[in-house]
């Protein structure tokens, strides 16, 4: 088939979204609640987070605008067209042309989404600068045509797909250079961070060569290249698929881990803490910190410092590694007890003690990973650290440590027991030896608690631009070693007590 009957197609899928009442909503609603009526509100509030306020913002509505009804607009075409895309390529019709019409229906929408906020923008305020402004507009959209894409790909109910556009965009939004500083590190990764800086002509100068042009095109090259192949991904048809055999090892393992993950989701306590823990742990603790400075004692440069910091600076991101090793300690608690009759089970079944341990231990690190996750997206909104990379790998350090202190206390303490443990040892070892508001330097005894490495590790990356605690890593990383390999103990005597 060839271009001519691409285009027919594309005129078909651009009816089917007309017909969808949620793009029709969008349309309509989105550029008025925030391009008409929440611009001056917004504006208002940017200039007293720090950002430039003013025109800029009310600006920025229209990009914002027109992100989230291009997003929207794609992942409900996606989510509609996955069995038809198959079937039409089953047909006949190449898959090179049904994602070109797939995309040509995706730039449609772009524009729609673009004209209908810049409407709402010079309805509102008027345009000063229009080249600028209109290509902006457009960046926004085809970036998030992608977002919404990747989505639908992924995400097949659409209350939970459009809850994840919506938090994608409230995050890019709400933490972007147009509502907040525009030099934070963290809030670069955002995907129109550098798009939202060069539409409303506020320099970021930390774009290098390139430029926050440059960069925005990057972007849009990227999130054009993603949307080709998530589309390509989802027409594809049915083809045999080289599985693992039957009871082997890796046939074993993934099984494992998708019955130890549907296990976890079950646990909707483990869930609401993710989000109740980082908040009361981070932002109650910054909320209720006195304006002091406090000293900290530091390597730098193989010397060991006195540094004055500013409490509240500080409080935030030394706060985090309490909240990231409670929630680790009870994911992997919470797996471990969850799974153990399931596991003497597998264990008669003929699972194999090796599969067993790695597919628990993925799921333990998978959880892990995710509570760091989640408190460091709380800190990032209160606490900025000298050397994030090196911060991040401390957090998850903690994480996996704590976590397999979870796997092991588990069986000894129980359900009810383990939990009180799982608050208590963080808060004893990071939270009360460690901490640096307490102590100038932890105590002798204290370097032997499985916090201190990593610890050391978060204090030298939070408040010093080197790293200089080699030592105390190579310490974390052994403890992360002997709790791996009495997790792998457990799980084997687990194995053995069922045969």
């Amino acid at each position: 088939m060839t271009a001519a009957t691409a285009l027919p197609i594309a005129r078909r899928f651009l009816a089917e979204a007309a017909r969808t009442p949620v793009n029709v909503l969008t349309l309509v609603l989105v550029p008025v609640v925030f391009v008409v009526v929440a611009a001056g509100p917004m504006a208002d509030a940017a200039e007293l987070l720090g950002g430039p306020g003013g025109p800029a913002v009310q600006t920025a509505t229209a990009g914002w605008a027109a992100a989230f009804i291009a997003a929207i607009a794609m992942y409900f075409q996606m989510r509609a067209a996955r069995a038809a895309d198959r079937r039409l390529v089953l047909a006949g019709l190449a898959p090179s042309w049904l994602v070109a019409a797939r995309m040509a229906t995706g730039l449609t929408l772009a524009l729609v989404a673009a004209t209908a906020a810049l409407v709402a923008l010079q309805l509102r305020t008027g345009i000063s600068d229009p080249v600028r402004v209109v290509a902006g507009t457009l960046m926004f959209a085809v970036i998030y045509l992608a977002i919404g894409a990747l989505i639908g790909t992924f995400v097949a109910n659409p209350v939970n797909g459009t809850v994840l556009v919506l938090f994608v965009w409230i995050l890019d939004v709400f933490f972007g250079p147009a509502i907040g500083a525009a030099d934070r590190p963290v809030t670069r990764i955002l995907p129109t961070h550098f798009v939202t800086l060069w539409m409303i002509d506020l320099p970021s100068h930390h774009a290098g060569r390139i430029g926050d042009l440059g960069w925005a095109l990057t972007w849009v090259a990227v999130a054009t290249a993603v949307g080709w192949t998530v589309i390509t991904a989802a027409s594809r048809t049915a083809r045999p698929r080289h599985r693992a055999r039957p009871g082997s090892a890796a046939d074993q393992i993934a099984a494992g881990v998708r019955m130890g993950l549907r296990e976890t989701g079950r646990n909707h306590v483990l869930w609401a803490l993710l989000v109740a823990v980082p908040v009361v742990f981070v932002l109650l603790a910054v909320a209720t910190t006195p304006g002091d400075s406090t000293s900290l004692t530091v390597r730098e440069h193989g010397r060991t410092l006195s540094q004055q910091v500013w409490l509240p600076d500080v409080h935030g991101g030394t706060m985090a590694p309490i909240a990231i090793a409670s929630l680790a300690t009870l994911a992997g608690l919470f797996t471990v007890l969850d799974a153990r009759s399931a596991d003497q089970r597998l264990a008669l079944a003929g699972f194999r003690p090796g599969s067993l341990l790695v597919s628990r231990l993925a799921v333990v690190t998978l959880l892990a990973l995710l509570a760091t996750a989640a408190s460091l997206a709380i800190t990032a909104t209160v606490f900025d650290a000298r050397q994030w990379g090196l911060y991040i790998a401390a957090s998850v350090l903690i994480a996996l440590t704590y976590a397999l202190i979870g796997v092991l206390i588990g069986p000894l303490f129980g359900r009810v027991g383990g939990v009180l443990i799982a608050f208590l040892l963080p808060f004893l070892d990071i939270g009360i030896e460690q901490s640096p508001m307490l102590h100038s330097q932890p105590p002798t005894w204290a370097h032997v608690l499985p916090g201190y490495g990593p610890g050391r590790v978060l204090i030298d990356a939070a408040v010093t631009p080197t790293f200089d605690e080699t030592g105390a890593l190579l310490l974390g990383l052994g403890w992360l070693a002997a709790l791996t390999a009495a997790a792998a103990a457990m799980f084997r005597r687990t194995a053995t007590t069922a045969r």
